[in-house]
């Protein structure tokens, strides 16, 4: 007698299993040789060590594609995500467009309505004056990567005295 198990794994039109679309894709293993089977023979220590220095690199080389693929991963997330503060921070721009009318006509209360949305221009254009002038000194505070050009102008003598030995 044959246990039975009604739970049926999910298959797509091909006819072949279905992968769940949340989790992430299988990750290719770098096999720098062909995997041998243990051979129980007295083997030399050189032999140890080529071996181990093998299985240790194609570890690393694996332990590295791991972490690129989860770092692929996690930046779809986050692109995905900023998509969305993006398409929020466009929504509020065009808002403001009705912001400003809505000021234009509330002045328009009190004053003539030339007067009224001349001041609102007014406003606008200082509004987007000292937004301007802040990204300029930003920008203007930028500065070379004086450690890194140092960094590489060192490693170059040092290359070039090694090769005049």
């Amino acid at each position: 007698m044959s246990p039975v198990s009604s739970a049926q794994t999910p298959t797509d039109s091909n006819g072949s299993p279905a992968r769940d679309a949340s989790a992430p894709a299988r990750v290719p293993s770098i096999p720098l040789t062909a995997e041998r089977p243990p051979q129980f023979t007295e083997a030399s220590v050189g032999g140890l060590v080529k071996e181990a220095t093998i299985q240790l690199s194609t570890l690393i080389r694996s332990e590295v594609e791991l972490a690129k693929a989860e770092v692929t991963s996690e930046v779809r997330k986050g692109v995905k995500g900023s998509v969305f503060f993006i398409v929020a921070l466009t929504v509020l721009l065009f808002s403001l467009f009705f912001l400003f009318i809505a000021l234009g006509e509330v002045l328009d209360i009190w004053l003539p309505r030339s007067a009224a949305f001349s001041i609102v221009f007014v406003l606008m254009v200082l509004i987007a004056a000292l937004f301007g002038l802040l990204g300029f000194r930003r920008v203007r505070s930028i500065r070379k990567p004086e450690r890194t050009i140092t960094s590489v102008r060192e490693t170059a003598q040092l290359a070039s005295r090694r090769g005049k030995r």
